[in-house]
């Protein structure tokens, strides 16, 4: 018989602890899916385990239309022309739907590196604004999609409420997705009776254009959001720094600060268009930055200064967002590069002299990752659960690479997939590239996918 109350025992070469690699280290899985002490004999995995990657920003539906809005307009296209796109293209979405469009993107995540995600969710409602029968039934998609792949959930239900910073209603297209404050609430407490090891629930304020002032503070006051993190959208175009600062007199970042208490429970997600004040004033608060470079380079927002705040000692995540990619690698990558082509230099988030690069970014996307999903650790030590990613030891990128090496060629060596394994709350989910029912789940998606193109 075997006993399940004793620690699984696992040993790798090398093993990305919180200084960086650790050679023969070893970590032992308990019964509830957590790292404990060790305990007896270790099975190797392999020669490179590092940390499960958190994706701090999703909106899960999206990864059905990728690809569906590279046509020129006929007029200059902009985050504004690709929102039309993505508007008609939910409008067609319901729960079923949704819920296999994420259990898919949810596999891609799982297969790329990513452990867990936060779902920015605000398809709450039918496409004509009209409750579900079940009104919290489109967050029950993502819920069973996360626990059907096996990915650990940070599920944010959206506040959307206004369709400008002047408060003009919402349009027909976006009724899906707006609540009162109460019915908010009530949202939150209905899915909060849901949590466990692999789900919390958080906050998300869509943004400062479509969440009112009072109701800001009317659902920051409230005794249930108080120890739940908060996310929001905020200075992603220069179009809604231009509205904020006609409507509000201040910038959207500067206005956010003057008007919340800002701390390690926010997330800014993208904060793109930020001036030297915001950046030292983000550092300060031990709010998470959410940077979504593929997104955001697809969408044309712009480069958020991460030299500046690096040095000012901020905290930063990262998100596949729209998920026109889903890779850690390629967001941290594009997050290297497009600073390196404003700045015509290389290696620009080391940040002094013989610092990797890779090792940098990694580090830094799981230490803001964590905090934006609301998980108390972000590393692989004993009390964290048990989430990890084991690198294929016969990939040859990897080959002949010291510990001094190994992170840099994992994130700019090519596209390459280099994740072999992936275990999240102690429970395998990929084995040797494979995903435990990704053929299953593939077919599903794309019955969906054909249905809607049929729409």
């Amino acid at each position: 018989m075997i006993d399940t109350d004793r620690p699984r025992n696992y040993r790798a070469d090398q093993l990305w602890l919180a200084d960086g690699w650790s050679t023969d280290g070893v970590v032992a899985v308990d019964a509830s899916g957590h790292l404990g002490p060790t305990d007896g004999p270790a099975e190797r995995l392999g020669a490179w385990v590092l940390p499960g990657m958190p994706n701090l920003h999703s909106h899960a539906f999206q990864r059905a239309m990728a690809g569906l809005a590279e046509r020129k307009g006929r007029s200059d296209d902009s985050f504004w022309t690709w929102r039309e796109t993505m508007y008609a293209f939910a409008a067609a979405i319901g729960p079923e739907q949704l819920k296999a469009i994420a259990a898919q993107l949810y596999v891609e995540m799982l297969k790329a590196g990513y452990t867990q995600v936060c779902e920015f969710q605000y398809l709450h409602h039918r496409p004509d604004g009209t409750p579900y029968a079940q009104a919290e039934a489109m967050s029950l998609a993502l819920i069973e999609a996360a626990r059907e792949a096996g990915i650990a959930l940070t599920l944010l239900p959206v506040l959307y409420m206004s369709g400008g910073f002047d408060g003009r209603a919402l349009t027909a297209r976006q009724r899906r997705f707006g609540h009162d404050v109460n019915a908010y609430l009530r949202l939150l407490e209905t899915l909060r009776r849901h949590e466990r090891g692999d789900l919390r629930v958080g906050v998300a304020l869509h943004s400062l254009r479509a969440v009112p002032e009072v109701a800001m503070r009317e659902v920051l006051a409230a005794e249930l959001t108080r120890d739940m993190p908060i996310h929001i959208h905020i200075a992603e175009q220069i179009g809604e720094v231009q509205d904020c600062l006609a409507t509000r007199g201040a910038r959207p970042v500067e206005w956010l600060f003057d008007h919340a208490d800002v701390d390690a429970r926010w997330c800014l997600v993208h904060a793109t268009h930020v001036e030297d004040r915001e950046v030292r004033q983000i550092a300060r608060s031990g709010a998470v930055v959410g940077l979504c470079p593929t997104t955001e380079a697809n969408l044309g927002d712009g480069l958020f200064p991460l030299s500046d705040y690096l040095d000012a000692h901020g905290v930063l995540g990262i998100g596949s967002d729209s998920h026109i990619s889903v890779s850690p690698v390629e967001e941290l990558r594009w997050l290297e590069y497009g600073q390196r082509l404003a700045t015509r230099h290389r290696n620009i988030a080391a940040r002094k002299e013989r610092d990797s690069v890779g090792e940098t970014l990694w580090r830094a996307a799981l230490q803001g990752g964590a905090r934006a999903a609301g998980l108390p650790i972000g590393e692989l030590r004993e009390g964290a659960r048990a989430d990890l990613i084991v690198l294929d030891d016969a990939a040859p990128q990897l080959a002949a690479r010291s510990a001094n090496a190994v992170m840099d060629s994992f994130l700019f060596a090519g596209n390459a997939p280099l994740v072999r394994d992936v275990l999240v709350g102690g429970q395998w989910v990929v084995r040797d590239f494979h995903h435990r029912d990704e053929a299953g789940i593939a077919a599903r998606y794309r019955s969906v996918v054909e249905q809607l193109a049929a729409t």
